[in-house]
Protein backbone atom coordinates (compact mmCIF):
# COMPACT_ATOMS: atom_id res chain seq x y z
CA UNK A 1 0.00 0.00 0.00
CA UNK A 2 0.81 3.78 -0.51
CA UNK A 3 1.59 5.86 2.26
CA UNK A 4 -1.24 8.04 1.09
CA UNK A 5 -4.76 8.22 2.59
CA UNK A 6 -7.20 5.82 0.66
CA UNK A 7 -10.78 5.81 -0.38
CA UNK A 8 -13.69 3.30 -1.46
CA UNK A 9 -15.99 4.77 -4.20
CA UNK A 10 -19.19 2.53 -4.61
CA UNK A 11 -20.94 3.18 -8.51
CA UNK A 12 -24.48 2.13 -8.46
CA UNK A 13 -26.86 1.51 -11.34
CA UNK A 14 -30.75 2.11 -10.70
CA UNK A 15 -32.99 -0.88 -10.58
CA UNK A 16 -34.62 -0.16 -14.10
CA UNK A 17 -30.98 -0.76 -15.54
CA UNK A 18 -30.62 -4.24 -13.39
CA UNK A 19 -33.61 -5.54 -14.89
CA UNK A 20 -31.46 -5.20 -18.31
CA UNK A 21 -28.34 -6.14 -16.93
CA UNK A 22 -29.75 -9.56 -15.84
CA UNK A 23 -30.40 -10.04 -19.70
CA UNK A 24 -27.12 -8.96 -20.93
CA UNK A 25 -24.15 -9.44 -18.00
CA UNK A 26 -21.87 -9.27 -19.80
CA UNK A 27 -22.21 -6.07 -22.33
CA UNK A 28 -23.92 -4.04 -18.98
CA UNK A 29 -21.60 -5.32 -16.56
CA UNK A 30 -18.86 -4.45 -18.87
CA UNK A 31 -20.42 -1.25 -19.63
CA UNK A 32 -20.86 -0.72 -15.43
CA UNK A 33 -17.16 -0.94 -15.27
CA UNK A 34 -15.87 0.91 -18.39
CA UNK A 35 -18.13 3.84 -17.16
CA UNK A 36 -17.46 4.51 -13.60
CA UNK A 37 -13.26 3.91 -14.37
CA UNK A 38 -13.58 6.87 -17.02
CA UNK A 39 -16.09 8.50 -14.42
CA UNK A 40 -13.05 8.77 -11.69
CA UNK A 41 -10.44 9.13 -14.38
CA UNK A 42 -12.16 12.38 -15.67
CA UNK A 43 -12.65 13.78 -12.87
CA UNK A 44 -9.79 13.55 -11.05
CA UNK A 45 -7.77 14.66 -14.15
CA UNK A 46 -9.94 17.84 -13.80
CA UNK A 47 -7.67 20.57 -12.35
CA UNK A 48 -10.70 22.03 -10.67
CA UNK A 49 -10.39 18.92 -8.84
CA UNK A 50 -7.51 16.68 -8.68
CA UNK A 51 -5.50 17.52 -11.71
CA UNK A 52 -3.78 14.23 -11.48
CA UNK A 53 -3.61 10.56 -13.14
CA UNK A 54 -4.81 7.94 -10.91
CA UNK A 55 -4.53 4.44 -10.34
CA UNK A 56 -7.13 2.35 -8.67
CA UNK A 57 -8.96 -1.38 -8.79
CA UNK A 58 -12.25 -2.20 -9.21
CA UNK A 59 -14.14 -5.62 -7.65
CA UNK A 60 -17.56 -6.30 -9.50
CA UNK A 61 -20.82 -7.43 -7.09
CA UNK A 62 -23.69 -8.09 -8.12
CA UNK A 63 -25.98 -8.41 -5.13
CA UNK A 64 -27.40 -7.09 -1.85
CA UNK A 65 -27.68 -8.58 1.80
CA UNK A 66 -30.95 -10.32 0.95
CA UNK A 67 -29.16 -11.78 -2.63
CA UNK A 68 -31.27 -10.11 -4.84
CA UNK A 69 -29.99 -8.66 -8.20
CA UNK A 70 -28.03 -5.51 -7.02
CA UNK A 71 -25.09 -4.39 -9.81
CA UNK A 72 -22.61 -2.27 -8.25
CA UNK A 73 -19.01 -1.62 -8.39
CA UNK A 74 -16.47 -1.24 -5.53
CA UNK A 75 -13.53 0.98 -5.98
CA UNK A 76 -10.49 1.49 -3.72
CA UNK A 77 -8.21 4.58 -4.98
CA UNK A 78 -5.61 6.38 -3.26
CA UNK A 79 -5.65 9.78 -2.15
CA UNK A 80 -3.57 11.11 -4.66
CA UNK A 81 -1.68 11.07 -8.19
CA UNK A 82 1.02 12.09 -10.47
CA UNK A 83 0.81 15.29 -11.89
CA UNK A 84 1.58 15.84 -15.53
CA UNK A 85 5.17 17.26 -14.11
CA UNK A 86 5.19 14.28 -12.61
CA UNK A 87 4.64 15.12 -9.16
CA UNK A 88 2.60 13.60 -6.36
CA UNK A 89 -0.76 15.53 -5.51
CA UNK A 90 -2.73 14.67 -2.62
CA UNK A 91 -6.15 15.41 -1.91
CA UNK A 92 -7.83 17.10 0.72
CA UNK A 93 -7.61 14.60 4.19
CA UNK A 94 -11.21 13.15 4.31
CA UNK A 95 -12.02 14.06 0.87
CA UNK A 96 -11.81 13.18 -2.75
CA UNK A 97 -13.78 13.92 -5.29
CA UNK A 98 -17.31 15.26 -5.21
CA UNK A 99 -19.66 12.37 -5.08
CA UNK A 100 -22.72 14.67 -7.06
CA UNK A 101 -20.03 15.61 -10.39
CA UNK A 102 -19.12 11.74 -10.42
CA UNK A 103 -22.84 10.44 -10.40
CA UNK A 104 -23.64 13.11 -13.13
CA UNK A 105 -20.55 11.89 -15.24
CA UNK A 106 -21.55 8.29 -14.59
CA UNK A 107 -25.00 8.61 -15.58
CA UNK A 108 -23.95 10.29 -18.76
CA UNK A 109 -21.25 8.31 -20.23
CA UNK A 110 -23.55 4.55 -18.95
CA UNK A 111 -26.70 5.36 -20.61
CA UNK A 112 -24.63 6.96 -23.47
CA UNK A 113 -22.63 3.38 -23.74
CA UNK A 114 -26.24 1.38 -23.29
CA UNK A 115 -27.93 3.38 -25.67
CA UNK A 116 -25.04 2.80 -28.16
CA UNK A 117 -24.86 -1.03 -27.44
CA UNK A 118 -28.54 -1.17 -28.27
CA UNK A 119 -27.76 0.27 -31.44
CA UNK A 120 -25.31 -2.67 -31.98
CA UNK A 121 -28.19 -5.03 -31.20
CA UNK A 122 -25.64 -5.80 -28.12
CA UNK A 123 -29.02 -6.31 -25.89
CA UNK A 124 -31.86 -8.48 -25.73
CA UNK A 125 -34.74 -8.05 -24.45
CA UNK A 126 -37.40 -11.05 -22.76
CA UNK A 127 -40.43 -11.50 -19.91
CA UNK A 128 -41.24 -7.92 -19.00
CA UNK A 129 -39.37 -6.13 -20.87
CA UNK A 130 -39.72 -7.78 -24.20
CA UNK A 131 -41.10 -4.48 -25.57
CA UNK A 132 -38.19 -2.36 -24.89
CA UNK A 133 -36.47 -4.30 -28.29
CA UNK A 134 -38.12 -1.20 -30.06
CA UNK A 135 -36.06 1.88 -30.25
CA UNK A 136 -39.03 4.17 -29.35
CA UNK A 137 -40.26 1.90 -25.90
CA UNK A 138 -36.51 1.71 -25.14
CA UNK A 139 -35.37 5.51 -25.20
CA UNK A 140 -38.59 5.83 -23.35
CA UNK A 141 -38.10 3.73 -20.39
CA UNK A 142 -34.33 5.40 -19.76
CA UNK A 143 -36.00 8.92 -19.97
CA UNK A 144 -36.93 9.02 -16.42
CA UNK A 145 -33.42 7.75 -15.60
CA UNK A 146 -31.76 10.88 -17.26
CA UNK A 147 -32.74 13.04 -14.52
CA UNK A 148 -33.13 10.76 -11.63
CA UNK A 149 -30.19 10.50 -8.78
CA UNK A 150 -27.56 7.89 -9.40
CA UNK A 151 -25.67 6.17 -6.33
CA UNK A 152 -22.02 7.12 -5.86
CA UNK A 153 -20.83 6.85 -2.69
CA UNK A 154 -16.58 7.57 -1.95
CA UNK A 155 -15.55 8.07 1.87
CA UNK A 156 -12.55 6.86 3.51
CA UNK A 157 -13.12 3.44 4.77
CA UNK A 158 -14.07 3.41 8.47
CA UNK A 159 -11.45 0.42 9.12
CA UNK A 160 -8.34 1.92 6.85
CA UNK A 161 -7.44 0.40 3.45
CA UNK A 162 -6.76 -2.84 4.72
CA UNK A 163 -10.43 -3.14 6.56
CA UNK A 164 -12.12 -2.93 3.02
CA UNK A 165 -9.21 -5.03 0.98
CA UNK A 166 -10.60 -7.61 3.49
CA UNK A 167 -14.17 -6.97 2.65
CA UNK A 168 -13.61 -7.14 -1.28
CA UNK A 169 -11.00 -10.06 -0.88
CA UNK A 170 -13.89 -12.43 0.90
CA UNK A 171 -15.19 -12.83 -2.54
CA UNK A 172 -12.78 -12.26 -4.62
CA UNK A 173 -13.42 -16.03 -5.49
CA UNK A 174 -16.72 -16.78 -4.25
CA UNK A 175 -20.29 -15.33 -4.97
CA UNK A 176 -22.80 -13.57 -3.23
CA UNK A 177 -22.32 -15.34 0.44
CA UNK A 178 -20.25 -16.67 2.63
CA UNK A 179 -20.54 -19.59 4.54
CA UNK A 180 -20.83 -18.02 8.46
CA UNK A 181 -23.79 -16.63 7.55
CA UNK A 182 -25.79 -19.66 6.55
CA UNK A 183 -27.66 -20.60 10.14
CA UNK A 184 -30.03 -23.44 9.32
CA UNK A 185 -30.29 -26.32 6.43
CA UNK A 186 -33.43 -28.49 7.08
CA UNK A 187 -36.74 -29.00 5.48
CA UNK A 188 -36.11 -28.47 2.43
CA UNK A 189 -35.72 -23.96 3.70
CA UNK A 190 -32.20 -22.55 4.23
CA UNK A 191 -31.89 -19.47 6.82
CA UNK A 192 -28.89 -16.91 6.63
CA UNK A 193 -28.26 -13.56 8.60
CA UNK A 194 -28.40 -10.32 6.66
CA UNK A 195 -28.11 -6.64 7.51
CA UNK A 196 -30.71 -4.51 6.82
CA UNK A 197 -29.59 -1.30 5.51
CA UNK A 198 -32.93 0.14 5.57
CA UNK A 199 -32.54 0.85 8.93
CA UNK A 200 -30.40 3.57 8.66
CA UNK A 201 -27.42 4.03 10.85
CA UNK A 202 -29.07 1.26 13.28
CA UNK A 203 -28.93 -1.45 10.11
CA UNK A 204 -29.94 -4.14 12.27
CA UNK A 205 -29.25 -7.77 11.69
CA UNK A 206 -31.87 -9.81 10.78
CA UNK A 207 -32.41 -13.54 9.79
CA UNK A 208 -34.11 -14.75 6.41
CA UNK A 209 -35.88 -17.97 5.71
CA UNK A 210 -36.33 -18.99 1.91
CA UNK A 211 -37.38 -22.61 0.31
CA UNK A 212 -34.42 -24.12 -0.88
CA UNK A 213 -35.33 -23.61 -4.41
CA UNK A 214 -35.82 -19.93 -3.86
CA UNK A 215 -32.61 -19.76 -1.98
CA UNK A 216 -30.77 -21.14 -5.03
CA UNK A 217 -32.47 -19.20 -7.75
CA UNK A 218 -30.88 -16.29 -5.92
CA UNK A 219 -27.74 -17.66 -5.20
CA UNK A 220 -27.46 -18.26 -8.87
CA UNK A 221 -28.64 -14.75 -10.27
CA UNK A 222 -24.80 -14.32 -9.55
CA UNK A 223 -23.13 -16.22 -11.91
CA UNK A 224 -21.23 -14.19 -14.40
CA UNK A 225 -20.12 -15.17 -17.85
CA UNK A 226 -17.34 -17.55 -18.91
CA UNK A 227 -14.06 -15.56 -18.26
CA UNK A 228 -15.72 -12.44 -17.36
CA UNK A 229 -13.31 -10.61 -15.48
CA UNK A 230 -14.52 -9.61 -12.17
CA UNK A 231 -11.18 -7.64 -10.71
CA UNK A 232 -9.87 -4.41 -12.77
CA UNK A 233 -7.17 -2.37 -12.43
CA UNK A 234 -7.42 0.96 -14.04
CA UNK A 235 -4.71 4.32 -14.37
CA UNK A 236 -1.55 4.64 -12.72
CA UNK A 237 -1.92 0.41 -11.89
CA UNK A 238 -3.21 -0.96 -15.21
CA UNK A 239 -1.17 -3.28 -16.81
CA UNK A 240 1.03 -1.55 -19.32
CA UNK A 241 3.05 0.47 -16.91
CA UNK A 242 2.01 -0.10 -13.58
CA UNK A 243 5.76 -1.44 -12.76
CA UNK A 244 7.32 2.04 -13.60
CA UNK A 245 4.40 4.11 -12.37
CA UNK A 246 3.74 2.67 -9.01
CA UNK A 247 8.30 2.85 -8.52
CA UNK A 248 8.31 6.50 -9.05
CA UNK A 249 4.92 7.06 -6.75
CA UNK A 250 7.32 5.59 -4.16
CA UNK A 251 10.07 7.56 -5.07
CA UNK A 252 7.75 10.99 -5.06
CA UNK A 253 6.15 9.78 -1.76
CA UNK A 254 9.72 8.70 -0.51
CA UNK A 255 8.84 5.77 1.22
CA UNK A 256 10.86 2.71 1.51
CA UNK A 257 9.58 -0.09 -0.32
CA UNK A 258 11.42 -2.83 1.84
CA UNK A 259 8.22 -0.99 4.40
CA UNK A 260 5.52 0.30 1.81
CA UNK A 261 5.33 -3.04 -0.39
CA UNK A 262 5.82 -6.15 1.78
CA UNK A 263 5.84 -7.91 -1.40
CA UNK A 264 7.69 -5.93 -3.27
CA UNK A 265 8.78 -8.88 -5.38
CA UNK A 266 5.67 -9.25 -6.56
CA UNK A 267 5.99 -5.74 -8.75
CA UNK A 268 9.56 -7.04 -10.09
CA UNK A 269 11.30 -3.63 -8.65
CA UNK A 270 14.25 -5.49 -8.91
CA UNK A 271 14.56 -4.75 -12.61
CA UNK A 272 15.07 -1.06 -11.86
CA UNK A 273 18.78 0.09 -10.86
CA UNK A 274 18.43 0.30 -6.84
CA UNK A 275 20.25 3.62 -5.00
CA UNK A 276 23.72 2.57 -4.52
CA UNK A 277 23.64 4.64 -0.97
CA UNK A 278 20.68 3.54 0.53
CA UNK A 279 20.32 0.32 -1.29
CA UNK A 280 16.51 0.87 -0.80
CA UNK A 281 15.36 3.53 -3.45
CA UNK A 282 15.74 3.12 -6.99
CA UNK A 283 17.13 5.48 -9.07
CA UNK A 284 14.66 6.83 -11.93
CA UNK A 285 16.03 7.65 -15.73
CA UNK A 286 14.98 11.78 -16.08
CA UNK A 287 16.50 12.52 -18.70
CA UNK A 288 19.20 10.93 -21.38
CA UNK A 289 21.90 13.61 -22.83
CA UNK A 290 23.03 12.85 -26.16
CA UNK A 291 26.60 11.69 -26.31
CA UNK A 292 29.37 13.84 -27.41
CA UNK A 293 33.06 13.23 -27.68
CA UNK A 294 35.35 15.60 -26.28
CA UNK A 295 36.56 18.69 -26.96
CA UNK A 296 33.33 19.39 -28.52
CA UNK A 297 30.81 21.33 -26.88
CA UNK A 298 28.96 19.45 -23.86
CA UNK A 299 25.21 19.50 -24.75
CA UNK A 300 22.94 21.73 -23.37
CA UNK A 301 21.51 20.60 -20.12
CA UNK A 302 19.51 23.26 -19.15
Amino acid sequence: LLPVEYFHVVFTVPDQLARIAFYNKEAVYGILFRTAAETLSTIARDRQHLGAEIGFFGVLHTWGQNLLHHPHVHFVVPGGGLSPDRKWIRCRPGFFLPVRVLSRLFRRLFLKALGEAFERNQLQFFGALESLGKPDAFNEYLKPLQKAEWVVYAKPPFGGPRHVLEYLGRYTHRVAISNHRIRNVSNGQVSFQWKDYRAGNKQKQRVMTLEAHEFIRRFLLHALPAGFQRIRYFGLLANRFRKEKLALCLYLLNGPMSELLPGAAQLEIASFHRCPQCRTGVLIRIRALPAYRWPERPPDSS
